[in-house]
């Protein structure tokens, strides 16, 4: 063998080798551009309801951020809490009391009831619901 032969030898195994292994680092992914939604929160607040920031929840159909939480009012009058973060996402879920007291996502279209399951994909888990408990003018969320 000579000079050129060896070269040229030499060349092709070495683009063989780096071509296999590049070929062995490539793996296919769901979705690489979609982070992991986050993991809901463990919470345990109290809201006060004689408190500027949380006038939203003296109103049927308002509703709060805090601490990672949705805190609603529904139509109907009752207070409820879920986790604010859509499980496809992670974007923030936005209350629609008017549109059957649903969670929803607007970056994909999600939907959620109100205890945060889901009605209507690309999200396929549910929202973590919270407990809620009223004393007064205090409403504790936590779970």
């Amino acid at each position: 063998m000579d000079r050129k032969e060896f070269l040229t030898a030499l060349g092709y195994s070495s683009g063989a080798l780096i071509f296999a292994a590049c070929l062995g680092g490539c793996k296919k992914e769901d979705n690489p551009s979609s982070p992991p939604p986050p993991s809901a929160p463990v919470v345990d607040f109290t809201l006060d309801l004689t408190q500027p920031a949380n006038a939203a929840l003296n109103t049927n159909g308002g509703f709060i951020y805090a601490n990672g939480v949705i805190v609603a009012k529904t139509t109907t009058g009752a207070i409820i809490a879920v986790s604010q973060a859509c499980t496809h996402q992670g974007t923030t879920v936005q209350f629609q009391a008017a549109n059957n007291n649903r969670f929803y996502c607007p970056n994909h279209g999600s939907t959620f009831n109100t205890t945060g399951a889901v009605t209507t994909g690309p999200a396929t888990g549910a929202l973590k619901q919270y407990a809620v408990t009223i004393t007064g003018n205090s409403v504790r969320v936590n779970g």
